[in-house]
């Protein structure tokens, strides 16, 4: 099986040695995304704005890959404060319709750059 790697400027470049996503066949492996603005490369301020920025990332790298986000079946939340499950929860239904994706929530006690939230994806693309 072939892989094809996929690259947006409209979310943030990859830092290191990983590509934002992977195509094998019609799954979509897409890397964790973190609160950053992709032209600035800038932190967004505060939980909400991060996990809303995360999401536009995601959603930049699903379109970006051929799908968009009613394609994914597994998301991770990374989180350093499982008290904002709840929010992530309110800002995920703003992208999400039923049904959706398998999740797994995961606490961590730091992220890169400072974040307070990451996720990655898993989509299959028909």
């Amino acid at each position: 099986m072939s892989k094809q790697t996929i690259a947006t400027s409209n979310a943030p470049a990859a830092i290191g040695t990983y590509s934002q996503a992977v195509r094998a066949g019609n799954t979509v492996y897409i890397s964790g995304q973190i609160g950053l603005d992709p032209a600035s490369m800038e932190m967004a301020e505060g939980f909400e704005a991060q996990t809303v920025r995360v999401f536009d990332n995601l959603k930049a790298v699903a379109e970006a890959s051929g799908g968009s986000l009613a394609d994914a079946v597994k998301l991770t939340i990374y989180l350093t404060d499982l008290a904002n499950f709840a929010k992530v929860n309110e800002v995920m239904a703003r992208y999400f319709d039923q049904p959706y994706p398998a999740r797994a929530a995961v606490g961590v006690k730091e992220l890169p750059k400072g974040a307070v939230v990451e996720a990655d994806a898993i989509l299959v693309i028909d």
